[in-house]
């Protein structure tokens, strides 16, 4: 006969918990230090969609064991961490004169493109526009 745990019992539904003790959001994978002492792999994508994380982020997973040892198969946040970026980020009103300008710096790309060119300094114009979305994006 089946063993049913007494859910007054609490202990029968602990969910393992530990801190992000190293990710790579580029290479996609990190390793969780869990409380009791284990040392657990995970994949981005056992991340919830748009969750992101960093060394010392508190964290509950779900964990397998696996053929190269523990892996965790979720892993969910327990508080909301603020980005670097969205940190340092400027202000508002200090973006405005720098869309401004390149208002005025696409105005003249597309005139130079009408004509059927590509503007001159056009990998200078790219990079400031990524400096622009990555403080938009923050």
């Amino acid at each position: 006969m089946l063993a049913v745990p007494d859910r007054r019992d609490e202990s029968w539904c602990d969910v393992p918990t530990g801190k992000v003790k190293f990710f790579d959001e580029k290479k996609g994978f990190g390793f969780i230090a869990g409380d009791d002492g284990a040392e657990v792999y995970f994949a981005a994508s056992a991340l919830p969609v748009g969750a992101r994380v960093r060394a010392g982020t508190r964290v509950e997973f779900g964990v397998a064991e696996t053929r190269r040892g523990p892996q965790a198969l979720t892993v969910t946040p327990k508080a909301k961490v603020e980005s670097l970026a969205r940190k340092n980020r400027r202000k508002p009103e200090a973006m405005v004169p720098i869309v401004e300008d390149l208002i005025k710096i696409l105005d003249k790309s597309s005139t130079q493109l009408r004509r059927g060119r590509y503007p001159d300094g056009g990998h200078r114009i790219a990079a400031a526009l990524r400096a622009l979305a990555d403080d938009f994006d923050a």
